[in-house]
């Protein structure tokens, strides 16, 4: 048994946007009791995480890591076609991955008490984000 949706949303720029509950009404309205949830953004340029949601400053921190990992503006880059933070969006992208694969029991998600999921913007303006949230039993 499967089920699949899809989440269309709005990021407000750069830094980090709750989606957990989002997720965990699809995967109540799945109906599937114990399995797993996989949640992909169809993007190059934002990523998705599970990390602490009890305190902003890890999600703050993390930005200030991602900063140091792809800076904007670099002039080594070679792609830049949408501006100083094309480049960087990427491979922010690709060092923090695109998936997440969470636990599902009881028919609720298994994060842990300190943990949530967010969509991680990495472009500086606001984007429509496309998630697919697929639940397998």
């Amino acid at each position: 048994m499967a089920y699949q949706a899809i989440l269309d949303l709005r990021t407000r720029g750069r830094g980090t946007h709750d989606i957990t509950a989002d997720v965990a009404r699809i995967v109540t309205a799945s109906g599937i009791d114990i399995g797993i949830a996989h949640v992909f953004v169809q993007h190059t340029s934002c990523s998705l995480l599970i990390t602490e949601n009890a305190d902003p400053a890890v999600r703050q921190d993390l930005e200030t890591l991602a900063r140091r990992w792809a800076p904007d503006g670099d002039s080594a880059y070679r792609h830049d076609d949408e501006g100083d933070d094309d480049m960087a969006a990427h491979a922010r992208s690709v060092l923090s991955g695109t998936s997440v694969t969470i636990p599902v029991g009881a028919g609720r998600l298994l994060l842990g008490t300190w943990q949530g999921i967010y969509l991680w913007e990495h472009r500086t303006s606001a984007h429509a984000r496309r998630v697919v949230v697929t639940i397998t039993a």
